[in-house]
Parts: C-alpha cells; structure tokens; sequence
C-alpha cells in the first residue's frame, strides 16, 4: 500500500474569514467582496448566506446590489488577505519544510515519515487543522492521498475538517464526481467534448480512457493527461516555495480603469518591485511575462526577454510588452508580471560602471534594503495606489 504523503491544505472562503475576523459584525449576514467598487466590477468572492439571496460569483456588482440591499459590499482587501496568507504559510511550516503553495487559499504539504511521529495520519490532519483555527480564527479542510490531485480534490467535494483516501482506491473515489473536478477540464476543447457527449461522471471518461486509439482521437494531445486524472494519478511533487523558479508580483488596481497614465505607473512600480528582488537574489530572467486581467474576465499576456536588470530597462521592456498585449477598450482590473527562467548574474559589476540607470537602481536599492521595499516610491505610485 502506498503511503498517504501528501496533504491538501485548503483555506475555505479565506477573504469572507478574514473580513469576518477583522469585523465581527459581519458574521452571519450576507457579506460579498468586490473586485472594485465602479458599478462595473464584479463579485469575486461572497459568503453562503449572500448566496443564498441569489448573488454568484462573477456577478456584476450593480445587479447585486438590485437583488440583495441587505447585503454588505466590501472592497478587495489584498493586503489583508496577503497577511493572512503568509501568517498561516509560518503556522504550517512547524509541520513540514516542505510546502507548495496554491494561490492565496490552498498549501500542499509533503507530509513523508509524521504519521510514524504523530501515530495514526489523520492525526497529523487534525493538528494542523486545529493549529491554524487557534492561531489565526480561519476554518480550513484537510485532503489525504498519495497525490496532490486527489488530496486537492478531497477538500472541494468532501465537507469533513480531514478526511482521506487510502491509495489504490483513487479511481474508485473519482468515479461518481463530475468531470469539471478535473483540472483538465479547465482546457475549452476538453470542456466542449465532454459536454457535447453529455458526459455526467468521471466514471463515464474512465471507460472511455480503456479504449486507447478511439480515445487519444478525440482528445488529441489531451487524451494522456485526461486519462491520468481520471483514474486519479498524479505523479508531480511537492515543490518547496524556495525553489519557485520566477519572481512575480500582481496589482489589483483600486477602481477597474484605461487611463494610460495609471496603468503606465502600475508597471513602472511592478518593475521596481521585480527589479529589486532581482537584483537582490543576484539573478536575472531569461523571460518576463506581462498578464493583463480585464474587467470582464477576459485575460491576455505577452512574454519578452530580459537583458538589464535595472530598473529603468525593466519598465522599458514591460511598457513594450504591454501595449503589444492590450489591444481591447474594455476597464483594466489587474495586472501582473512573472519574472522566470532566473539564473544567477555574472555579468561583473565594472560592466555597469557607467550606466547611469544601474547606479539609480543601486542607490535606491540600499535606501530600500535598510527601510523595506515601500519605503521609496514616485509621487504617482503613491497616488494612485497609496501604500497598498
């Protein structure tokens, strides 16, 4: 038998707990947080008692205001739910050094040799399960398997605080789900055939997956992904944060916006904050992504590659990028640049002897380094995001 390593952290509804936390108040009444205040922003999160009034994710926030007026409205707090994040990332870590982290709500864990520690592996769960609700008030869920997808699946279907599932019976636990449980499914051309097959459960795809040729016809280069996930393999590993092999940084702009010269200062400081780290690490990206989120859902990004590390060359190559990629008028929510492919700098110093932009980016680094990375910003930044 395989032994039940890996667990799946997941921090249930983390923005509606956090909000709650901070104001007690707002338990039990229909709460919803925005993606913007503008009568065009959407829903990105609300708790089971807003849902209950009939507002949805992703509804737009002026027909959510129409349905429910008893409901409590609430800007996207990053930085509270930021802090969060990284408190319960240092409560877990005293159970393991080895964690992935999955977006703001989610912590795979290698969890290898506790349950010889701790006695029985659901015991391990129920620690960590009841660490986080002492330390920081937030409710979580543990999901148990041999496998990251399987334990992440766990804590979406399952309503226990810990449950798992032993190896070996990961189809079996699958079968009866809906395929939209799969992370394959995520992809438009799997998604289109399954529902024009009126397939209902995975067990449906695991029959088809035992027909080889027919199957990889139809799914084309989906169809070996597509039959791992169906019968519940998964052979990636835990991979510590460290060892994140990218720098990435996102803004969620205050109000959704196309005004040029907002969205030109959100990329000059997404630059400086890349370019401090970068420089910080001694690395430098091989390529850069630039991802633009709109208002309406819609996303869009453009990959370049980077040279200089200073902090003006940075913004240079990234306003490139960006007017490449951002061919739509519709409001702007977010953008966010991935730093990745990093190796170390060895380009020696004396290169940038007379460069003037490296020596700013080096003074302003040092002011930085001592003070912390807000500590030094532009008039505009500080205008338009404040010290968000």
């Amino acid at each position: 038998m395989q032994a039940l390593d890996v667990f799946y952290i997941r921090l249930n509804g983390l923005e509606i707990q956090a909000e709650r936390i901070l104001d007690p108040s707002l338990k039990k009444r229909p709460v919803v947080i925005m993606s913007s205040s503008d009568s065009r922003g959407t829903i990105v999160a609300l708790s089971k008692e807003a849902e209950d009034d009939g507002i949805f994710y992703g509804m737009k926030v002026s027909m959510a205001k129409k349905i429910s007026r008893c409901t409590r409205f609430l800007p996207y707090n990053w930085s509270l739910y930021s802090r969060v994040n990284q408190y319960i990332l240092q409560t877990i870590s005293d159970f393991t050094p080895t964690i992935e982290q999955n977006g703001f709500d989610g912590f795979y864990l290698d969890m290898k040799g506790v349950d010889i520690l701790r006695g029985h592996i659901d015991n391990s769960g129920l620690s960590i399960f009841q660490c986080i609700q002492d330390k920081t008030c937030i409710i979580s869920s543990v999901g148990i398997s041999v496998n990251k997808l399987i334990s992440r699946i766990i804590t979406s279907v399952v309503p226990e605080k810990v449950y798992n599932i032993e190896g070996g019976l990961e189809a079996q636990f699958l079968a009866p789900l809906e395929p939209v449980i799969l992370p394959i499914m995520k992809e438009k051309n799997v998604y289109k055939i399954i529902k024009f097959l009126i397939i209902k459960c995975v067990i449906d795809i695991q029959k088809m997956a035992n027909k080889t040729a027919d199957f990889k016809l139809l799914f084309n280069k989906h169809a070996k992904q597509l039959s791992d996930e169906c019968m519940g393999v998964d052979m990636s590993v835990v991979k510590p944060i460290v060892m994140k092999d990218n720098i990435m940084y996102q803004t969620i702009i205050p109000e959704d916006t196309n005004d040029e010269q907002i969205l030109h200062t959100i990329i000059k400081d997404l630059a400086e904050k890349v370019g401090f780290t970068l420089r910080k690490r001694k690395q430098i990206a091989q390529k850069i992504r630039i991802h633009i989120y709109y208002s309406d859902g819609y996303q869009c990004s453009r990959i370049g590659k980077l040279i200089f590390v200073d902090d003006k060359s940075i913004f240079v190559l990234l306003r490139i990028l960006f007017l490449s990629a951002n061919k739509r008028r519709n409001q702007i929510r977010s953008v966010l640049v991935d730093a990745y492919k990093l190796s170390m700098l060895t380009i020696q110093k004396k290169l940038f002897f007379n460069n003037k932009d490296m020596n700013i980016s080096e003074v302003k680094d040092k002011i930085r380094q001592k003070y912390g990375l807000r500590s030094l910003q532009t008039l505009d930044v500080l205008q338009i995001l404040g010290r968000v």
